[in-house]
């Protein structure tokens, strides 16, 4: 019985230490689909680790306010709370940033930092007309508006950084009521929110655990590559771009280039607009960059096709598994590893056709040296015109000065002109 009691007390303490953790994850870029990525895979590393909490520290001048919706949700329906932190000292949490602010759980500012400047605007800079702009604004005051209240935060704060653009130093944040922690250090910070109660999902937690082994959850090469293509700026630049490159490529078959570059361009700003899921997007891509090689066996693209294809691969293989949402991310050895393998085959196989080519073109020049052809026009002299042999027309120049229906012998070819002479 001791036995059996002394092994639960074990398991026990093994669970506790296994939860005394708190995932911590930085936002250093404006907000994106790539950030909403990165933050959906942290939760899921959160759950999976058992860890309490998760640690936020953002920097960021704003971003999507489709994103900012997207990560907001997540927010609120998270099952650990999230603890965000405006960091380093110096950094801001402008537009997007101080609305993700007022979803998290527990938020806060390292001193000489500061919030607000959210009200919407147009992705190009352009002004705003003024039926969408109070349309824009008054849509987000109502959704701020819903989600301070759930966090008991200050309304006129939330309001007026929409309708007025305001933005307040951390200091002045925290007395208006808008932000829950002035902190001189990130330590700081999470101490004062430890044991703090908050709503997680539709119940009440008895507290904050914000413990100090902070396992961080670095930025992979996804978020990277995401991070590239997400700017709302970009992306759009590379949705427009990737149309006109597939349109030059249908106006005028056979450029390959445009239509390699156009494909791949367009699955990516697709991901980058959201409107395709990330694994979906790489798998999209490992299908075009497929289909790419493929092609590159019957169409000569002079290694466009595959290039394009070895690339597309490769980026449809980063995006394809995330370790938190499947229990398997690809090495990226293996990765480089198939690409490789790939590149090597198909280069082969063009070396093959390129081999093949030549010995039939060698076969076919020997073949017409063995035939006589027939004169069929000449030009001036008699020393050029065409003739025919083996059923085809070809260009000729002669020493001799030739008739129509005269005889001739190959005797050498350059490019698609034939070396002749007469019978004799």
């Amino acid at each position: 019985m001791k036995s059996l009691m002394l092994i639960l007390f074990v398991s026990l303490l093994s669970v506790v230490a296994k939860a005394d953790c708190t995932t911590a994850i930085t936002i250093n870029e404006a907000i994106s689909a790539s950030t909403s990525d990165y933050l959906e895979r942290a939760e899921k590393r959160a759950v999976e680790d058992k860890c309490s909490s998760l640690y936020l520290r953002i920097n960021t001048p704003g971003g999507s306010l489709q994103s900012t919706r997207l990560i907001v949700e997540r927010i609120l329906a998270s099952p650990v709370p999230y603890l965000c932190l405006i960091a380093p000292r110096g950094g801001h949490a402008g537009s997007a940033g101080a609305i993700i602010l007022q979803a998290c759980h527990v938020n806060g500012g390292l001193t000489a930092t500061n919030i607000g400047a959210a009200t919407p605007i147009l992705g190009t800079g352009e002004k705003t007309p003024e039926d969408l702009r109070k349309k824009l604004i008054n849509d987000t005051v109502s959704w701020m508006e819903g989600v301070t209240k759930l966090r008991g935060r200050s309304l006129k704060f939330s309001k007026e950084i929409i309708t007025e653009a305001k933005s307040l130093s951390s200091e002045v944040a925290h007395a208006e009521g808008a932000l829950d922690i002035l902190a001189a250090t990130e330590l700081e910070f999470l101490q004062q929110a430890q044991g703090r109660k908050v709503l997680v999902g539709e119940k009440k937690e008895p507290s904050v655990v914000a413990v100090h082994d902070l396992r961080e959850f670095v930025p992979d090469l996804r978020y990277k590559v995401l991070s590239f293509v997400a700017d709302p700026e970009f992306a759009y630049l590379l949705f427009m771009g990737s149309l006109a490159l597939l349109y030059v490529e249908v106006t005028h078959p056979g450029l390959i280039a445009p239509g390699v570059i156009g494909g791949i361009g367009l699955v990516l700003s697709m991901v980058a607009f959201h409107k395709l899921d990330v694994a979906w997007g790489g798998l999209a891509l490992i299908l075009l960059g497929v289909a790419f090689l493929i092609a590159e066996m019957f169409i000569p693209s002079f290694g466009a096709l595959g290039i394009g294809g070895l690339i597309a691969v490769f980026v449809g293989s980063v995006f394809l598994f995330d370790a938190q949402t499947t229990g398997y991310v690809l090495p990226m050895s293996l990765i480089v590893s198939v690409v490789g393998v790939l590149g090597i085959f198909f280069l082969g196989l063009g070396y093959l056709a390129v081999k093949t080519i030549r010995l039939r073109t060698q076969d076919a020049d020997a073949q017409m040296q063995s035939r006589d052809g027939v004169v069929m026009t000449v030009e001036g002299n008699g020393h050029s015109g065409q003739v025919e042999i083996i059923g085809e027309i070809w260009k000729f120049v002669s020493e001799d000065s030739l008739m129509p229906g005269d005889r001739v012998h190959i005797t050498g070819r350059q490019g698609l002109t034939l070396n002749v002479k007469k019978n004799k």
